[in-house]
């Protein structure tokens, strides 16, 4: 995929930042077509254009937030292969049924480390994303992740899944061919794999369309993604039954990094560039490389006692979230 230095596709509240992209090209245009230096001016812009962004998004809410998950242009699982996968092999078939595109596995080297990528897939534009499903994935492609997570595991390989997707397929064909099996066979069967697993959120993580590969000794999200029971249209819908409330139910879904850190639901979150990661692509990349070593090499050391890795993951699992109890005789007295 392609980023180049251009304006990209603004989001309601980045119009501000738009306008300052295009004069800043304005200007940059009209010292190549003149030969004339207009550094001064496009260094001013470039000011202000990073004042702008920080003031922005450092007052994101959360349903902006979930508009900065899904934005056209952030980087997905085949970008990130592109940009942080050296000699990447790609895995196909679930050896049952077929082949699901919204889920990329495959045999890869990062920063010289081995892993197993597991990675869902949108599609990068309409061909893809209907070839793709959107990104929700089909049993054949949680059957799939299994399979070669196994294989990961035989191979003492440690185990990286990238998470994005709005959920699971809901349809007919999907039930009729075990969809919610197919899921909680891989929660079982991650719990236990004897393996290291670090998962990330890379965009959206919805429902257990993302649970589905989401199981792990690590759980990270990026800056601007969400993860989250449900989708805020969902919520909205089943609570008000309308979907116009999408914001109020992001809100209520504590759904962002910062909460799900506060909530134990999340281990870290990953800082995205200034803006987030559809206006620096690359350098969301290398921020991604460097934290997935880090956790590489940490877990590497934890996995020389395998059983204890399991116990702690199985340990981590359990006290996930946070709650509070009331006395039933407080309850009754409401």
């Amino acid at each position: 995929m392609s980023y180049g230095v251009k304006p990209v596709m603004s989001l309601p509240f980045e119009v501000p930042i738009l306008e300052l992209d295009l004069k800043i090209a304005e200007f940059e245009d009209l010292a190549r077509a003149n030969d004339m230096d207009f550094s001064e001016e496009v260094i001013t812009l470039r000011q202000r254009r990073e004042e702008v962004i920080r003031e922005t998004f450092s007052k994101l809410s959360a349903w902006d937030r979930v508009q900065v998950a899904r934005h056209a242009k952030r980087p997905q699982t085949v970008d990130y292969v592109e940009m942080i996968c050296e000699q990447f092999v790609e895995l196909a078939g679930d050896r049952l049924f077929g082949d699901d595109h919204a889920l990329l596995t495959g045999l890869t080297r990062i920063g010289g480390e081995r892993v197993m990528l597991v990675g869902q897939c949108k599609g990068r534009d309409t061909t893809e994303s209907i070839r793709s499903n959107w990104g929700m994935l089909h049993p054949e492609g949680y059957r799939k992740a299994l399979a070669k997570m196994r294989l990961a595991e035989k191979f003492g390989l440690p185990i990286v899944t990238l998470i994005d997707t709005k959920g699971a397929y809901p349809g007919v064909r999907a039930e009729e061919r075990g969809q919610s099996q197919a899921i909680a066979e891989n929660l079982r069967e991650m719990s236990l794999l004897r393996t290291p697993i670090i998962c990330v959120v890379i965009g959206e993580g919805g429902s257990g369309g993302a649970l589905g590969i989401g199981v792990g000794d690590r759980l990270c999200i990026l800056e601007y993604s969400y993860y989250s029971v449900i989708s805020p249209e969902g919520c909205a819908a089943i609570l008000w039954r309308d979907a116009k409330k999408a914001p109020e139910a992001a809100e209520a879904l504590k759904l962002t990094g910062r909460e799900l850190l506060d909530l134990d639901v999340v281990d870290a979150i990953i800082p995205e560039p200034p803006g987030g990661a559809h206006r620096n692509p690359q350098a969301m990349a290398k921020i991604l490389k460097e934290h997935l070593l880090a956790l590489l090499r940490e877990l590497k050391t934890e996995a020389k006692d395998i059983d204890a890795l399991i116990e702690k993951r199985y340990r981590r699992l359990r006290r996930i979230g946070k709650y509070h109890e009331r006395a039933r005789d407080a309850i009754d007295g409401a």
